[in-house]
């Protein structure tokens, strides 16, 4: 049988508790054998420098961030190994159209 897949988005800030929010349903889906998928956008891009996502990605998460964002807020690609994916907005769309679920925090 095939596993739940649950998409988010993310678009806030890490100071905003949207990125906590994202962060615990992100750790506790994959807990529960959830395919989980996030997309950081706009200012969600700088959630990147935390730590705690990149080992969720390692643990199972598969990350998307916009390439885009990350220029229009000069947070640096390289360095990131394959947990993490840059890219653009057709992404974001076949991971809306591909799960069974799919949250917006903004």
């Amino acid at each position: 049988m095939a596993h739940k897949k649950l998409g988010l988005l993310l678009s806030t800030s890490p100071e905003h508790s949207n990125a906590e929010t994202v962060y615990q349903l992100s750790k506790t889906a994959l807990a529960n054998k959830v395919d989980t998928y996030l997309y950081f956008i706009d200012e969600g891009v700088k959630n990147l420098e935390d730590a705690r996502f990149i080992e969720l990605a390692k643990e199972g998460l598969k990350l998307f961030v916009c390439a885009y964002g990350c220029q229009q807020h000069h947070i640096s690609t390289d360095g990131y190994g394959k947990e993490v994916t840059f890219c653009g907005l057709v992404i974001l769309s076949n991971i809306i159209d591909g799960c069974d679920r799919f949250l917006a925090f903004n």
